[in-house]
């Protein structure tokens, strides 16, 4: 490890059979000569509470702490997050242990955070979770009254007149209570990881940090909820089947960056292959580095490896990893050692430095959950419908947040919004806002359709306050059996399974895109409208639109919003992230095409890799990293 350049290790997070062999009897000896082995050497080490992986001698004598499954099956032993994440006897137990580990391992000085258990995700459907969810809705609703108007249940005779006959939502479902089972798993796992953190925080040293390991995209639960109360926020990149799309796992990075809205680590990497994919395949020489400086480049503070050397036995023994099961570098270990060394030579340069865009997109979980209970096209799918967006906002501005709608939004100039469904009052009061104070506001298909209790607004979208921001609404949606032409100032092109029929209700409103012959309502009518509105602009994209056509649009979206690319304009395929702070401004390059590119440079600059100063231009290889400053900066 120390001749690799690595510094930092995470261990424990699946040791609690090591760590406590028999209840309430600990054994932390083995760990503690690994981590100042580690230490010794040079190497911090960023201790995981092992709750992800319950010890046998606790789920036999208390099978309470298991989970049921939602076909009413309860789990069995030997995999793992198979606990019951409300069980109050299986939370005693996780606070136990990483107060003991806290106790005995909080001060120790090659010990610098913790990892909150791993990959949170599975839940529980028995009789205790299904009475505390009931609970949860006793105290947000108050009354069943209350409830039973908001979901509207008396429509298919749903109207409860007991608390306890409510259930847990299992497939299609009343989609108020969909909803409400998310909002309850999102906050159980906060209390799930507050116990712990807490439990760290009694004994650790206070500069510890804690951090949970997050996994992209996952809709699982509300993960600004449940990162609300971590120093950081962290997550594990993979690729699985196939190769790196940079701009899909930057889309990634992005929005785990946007969870906290600062710096975060990349805790597990995909070393070479993985054993879970459809095809494990390797991949190329060299994309690991590359996927190592792109985390780095939007944000990232810290890149890490699943996992170090194979176990001989168990479920992850064809996961790839650094060192084989023989003790010896796989061809790999080779290029995360020229890593380590790289990250040396720009740690000084980057530390205190992060992505300051003037591009946000808005996403959050509501909204998410709300149009994937109903997609009412089946392939509407509100995270594609993110991406996009994002591809080409990222490739024309070079830089670009996700964040939650309720971010502050004074410091971009235009903000996007792919799925905005579920539009609270406070969250268009906020967009109005943005628009008057100059910025340029982007709405599109399915915004503002639903409150916060995933009901039918009673207004045409996008809502009151924005359709009279707007000067226009939605007059019917429509989903699509097949593509529709659209044309306009944007060029032309197809909409494609979904299409909203707008109305311009003010002389000001200008019409970019009308839909072509189609099913006779959708005949000539606009597709895409957007107005001034004093120094800032609010546009509604209404439908679905090809990628040549939201090229186009994106293009003018970008133009008309003042925003430009951070370094210039670049080939396809190289990729630029800029971080800056402390008087720093830091480019990475990353030319991720089979060819060789020479990028144009609006001053002279060195390349913190190599040493070498650049006059106008810099060429980065095929498949290669420049990192960039100011050629005066050290």
């Amino acid at each position: 490890m120390k001749a690799a350049g690595i510094n930092m290790v995470r261990v424990a997070e699946f040791a609690w059979s090591r760590l406590e062999p028999q209840e309430a009897r600990f054994d932390f000896d083995w760990l503690e000569r690994a981590v100042n082995l580690a230490g010794k050497n040079g190497i911090k080490v960023v201790l995981g509470t092992p709750s992800a992986a319950p010890p046998a001698w606790l789920t036999y004598k208390y099978p309470d702490t298991l989970a049921v499954w939602d076909n009413g099956q309860q789990a069995t032993h030997g995999n793992r997050v198979h606990y019951r994440f409300t069980s109050d006897r299986y939370l005693d137990f996780s606070r136990r242990i990483a107060a003991e580990m806290a106790k005995r391992f909080g001060r120790n000085p090659y010990v610098i955070g913790w990892q909150i258990d791993n990959e949170y995700g599975s839940v529980s459907y028995d009789p205790e979770t299904r009475q505390k969810f009931q609970d949860f809705l006793r105290e947000r609703y108050k009354t069943l009254d209350a409830l039973n108007q908001r979901w509207s249940t008396d429509y298919w005779s749903q109207t409860y007149s007991d608390w306890r006959q409510i259930p847990i939502p299992v497939g299609y479902h009343n989609p108020s209570l969909m909803l409400e089972w998310k909002r309850f798993v999102s906050e159980t796992f906060r209390k799930y990881q507050r116990v712990q953190i807490d439990a760290i925080r009694a004994h650790a040293a206070p500069e510890h940090f804690i951090t949970h390991n997050f996994m992209g995209f996952n809709g699982n639960f509300d993960h600004y909820v449940v990162s609300a109360d971590l120093d950081f926020a962290s997550w594990d990149h993979y690729v699985g089947s196939g190769h790196l799309d940079f701009l899909r796992s930057g889309g990634a990075h992005d929005l785990t960056r946007g969870f906290k809205r600062k710096n975060y680590w990349v805790m597990e990497t995909q070393p070479g292959s993985v054993n879970w994919a459809g095809i494990n395949n390797m991949l190329d020489r060299g994309e690991a580095r590359r996927m190592a400086w792109q985390a780095i480049g939007h944000g990232a503070d810290a890149v890490a490896y699943w996992q170090w050397r194979n176990a001989l036995g168990g479920q992850e023994q064809y996961h790839g990893s650094l060192i084989g099961s023989d003790g010896k570098p796989r061809p790999i270990y080779s290029e995360i050692s020229q890593l380590g060394k790289e990250f040396a030579k720009a740690s000084d340069v980057l530390r205190g430095t992060t992505p300051k865009p003037q591009t946000a997109i808005l996403f959050d979980y509501d909204s998410r959950w709300a149009v994937e209970f109903q997609r009412h096209h089946q392939e509407f799918d509100p995270v594609s419908a993110l991406r996009s967006y994002y591809r080409p906002l990222r490739d024309l501005t070079q830089d670009i947040d996700i964040v939650h709608p309720s971010a502050p939004l004074s410091s971009y100039k235009l903000v996007v919004a792919p799925v905005l469904n579920v539009l609270p009052d406070a969250t268009a009061k906020r967009l109005v806002e943005f628009v008057n104070n100059g910025g340029h506001l982007v709405l599109a298909a399915r915004t503002g359709m639903k409150d916060v209790f995933n009901a039918l607004l009673q207004s045409r979208q996008p809502g009151t306050a924005l359709g009279e921001l707007l000067g226009g609404n939605v007059a019917e949606y429509f989903a699509l059996e097949k593509n529709v032409s659209v044309s306009g100032t944007l060029g032309s092109g197809e909409a494609s399974r979904w299409a909203e029929m707008l109305e311009a209700s003010d002389a000001s409103t200008e019409v970019l895109l009308r839909y072509g012959k189609s099913n006779g309502w959708l005949d000539g009518q606009p597709a895409v409208i957007s107005r001034r509105v004093g120094p800032g602009r609010i546009t509604y994209v209404g439908a679905q639109l090809d990628e040549n056509v939201t090229s186009a649009l994106v293009r003018w979206m970008v133009q008309t919003s003042g925003v430009g690319p951070v370094l210039g304009p670049v080939p396809s395929g190289l990729e630029v992230s800029r971080r800056v702070g402390q008087g720093k401004e830091v480019f990475v390059l990353i030319n991720h095409s089979s060819q060789p590119h020479t990028v144009t440079l609006p001053t002279k600059m060195r390349d913190v890799l190599t040493g070498a100063v650049t006059t106008d231009q810099v060429a980065v290889p095929a498949n290669d990293v420049a990192v960039l400053v100011d050629s005066a900066r050290r």
